[in-house]
């Protein structure tokens, strides 16, 4: 279901975003959101937590990777530093 709406931007850049949307969306206070510019265009995606079992098949597939390729924790916690380190350059 498509919904539009009006709202506005605060002094302090905030945007209200609409109850017909939040309830139709389940938006609930303090709710994290990736905002996306494209052009002229902003997009305001929620970011909602996996169900534990969508969580729990994520662990396995990535143990059985680990498990496959013959990566130990040690190997793991330093490509995440390395790509952390990266990540703060850019």
């Amino acid at each position: 279901m498509s919904l539009l709406e009006v709202t506005s931007l605060s002094t302090k850049g905030q945007i209200v975003i609409p109850n017909t949307i939040r309830e139709e969306m389940n938006l609930e206070p303090g709710i994290k959101m990736i905002i996306i510019q494209d052009g002229e265009n902003i997009l305001i995606k929620p970011i909602k937590k996996p169900a534990l079992e969508q969580f729990k098949k994520l662990i396995e597939i990535g143990n059985e990777i680990t498990d496959e390729i013959n990566l130990d924790e040690s190997e793991i916690n330093s490509t995440i530093k390395e790509f952390r380190t990266n990540a703060r350059r850019h």
